[in-house]
């Protein structure tokens, strides 16, 4: 059974930074690429960064030199990590892998 979990989201003020964690499970991890998506109520979901199985990785312009999306293959984790947040990322972020979606983690950043 295919599971992926994310973890880190939060409440933190605009130039905060945070860590999101995704670990997955019954897949063969190293072969994928992984991905960081994030919705918001009403929108339609959209990229924020992907890693492919040799490291390469893409993001959205929004986030460029902001988030950093990594991998480990020998803990079977993804992770993003975002730094100068601004209130217009806030949203659910999901780890995403194949076609494998996590349930998302929330991340809200307010003054």
């Amino acid at each position: 059974q295919v599971q992926l979990v994310e973890s880190g989201g939060g409440l933190v003020q605009p130039g905060e930074s945070l860590r999101l964690s995704c670990a997955a499970s019954g897949i063969i991890f190293s072969a994928l690429g992984m991905g960081w998506y994030r919705q918001n109520p009403g929108k339609q979901r959209e990229l924020v960064a992907t890693i492919s199985s040799s490291q390469i990785t893409n993001y959205a312009d929004s986030v460029k030199g902001r988030f950093t999306i990594s991998r480990d293959n020998a803990k079977k984790m993804v992770y993003l990590q975002m730094s100068n947040l601004k209130p217009e990322d806030t949203a659910v972020y999901y780890c995403h892998a194949g076609q494998w979606w996590g349930q998302g983690t929330q991340v809200t950043v307010s003054s």
